[in-house]
């Protein structure tokens, strides 16, 4: 037995599989964003690449960064990223390794509840028209402490001026609203703010970027919501708009 077990896994060390090599391994090889690969990328298959990086983070079989060093390296010069994503501020919602991405890959822009001021769609709208990100994500996450907060009214400093920004969501959801409490004990009366929020601060951002609803409006970019599960990992895609350019 014992003989065994050492042909197989010298079998796996020598094809470089080591011990979870009995197991499907991902495809894709991890590269630094180029140009040429920027040029090729169509919104589509930008959003597919999230998507996919999103499964890979959920099995742990999230490929980047196997030579770290390298990519900075790489990408020192220029950047030419496929993607640009909003989402919150929580320590839990790393968008690099939720997608799996690699340096380079993606602008990130963090505002606590996934909201955004002129300053923040400023470098959306640089991130999208300048640099040619080809899929916007407005992404919210469950269990967010500023949609708690919108819910329950908090006043505390600034902090209030922001959670005023999601209060559109919480009087949308409240009107008709029967399934109990309205507040941050009820979780699906939070998780509904949630889900509104993003379409909101999608709609919104059309609203007040002529730019980006301009590359919506072509089929330039694809402006997309979701929500990030804090307890699976999981990514659920919602809305989306454009995009059809290049499907």
């Amino acid at each position: 037995m014992k003989n065994s077990l050492a042909i197989v896994l010298g079998l796996a060390t020598m094809l470089g599989l080591g011990l979870t090599g009995l197991h499907a391994q991902p495809s894709r090889v991890p590269h630094v964003q180029t140009k040429e690969s920027q040029a090729a990328m169509t919104p589509a298959t930008a959003l597919q690449r999230l998507k996919d990086g999103n499964k890979r983070f959920v099995l742990g079989s999230s490929l980047v960064h196997s030579n770290y060093r390298k990519e900075v390296l790489e990408t020192a010069k220029g950047q030419f990223p496929f993607g640009a994503i909003l989402s919150c501020i929580d320590s839990r919602v790393s968008v690099d390794d939720i997608f799996d991405l690699e340096n380079g890959d993606a602008f990130s822009a963090r505002v606590a509840g996934a909201t955004f001021g002129a300053i923040d769609l400023g470098g959306l709208e640089y991130a999208t028209k300048v640099s040619g990100a080809k899929v916007l994500v407005v992404l919210g996450h469950t269990n967010c402490g500023a949609i708690k907060g919108a819910c329950d009214d908090v006043q505390l400093g600034n902090l209030t001026t922001l959670l005023n920004e999601i209060k559109p969501a919480v009087q949308q959801v409240s009107k008709g609203w029967t399934g109990g409490e309205k507040n941050s004990h009820n979780h699906e009366f939070v998780e509904a703010v949630n889900e509104v929020n993003v379409r909101l601060t999608m709609h919104k951002m059309l609203h007040d970027s002529p730019v980006i609803k301009e590359m919506v409006d072509s089929g330039k970019l694809l402006l997309i919501g979701a929500i990030y599960d804090v307890e699976t990992g999981k990514v659920r895609f919602l809305d989306q708009k454009g995009g059809h350019k290049g499907n």
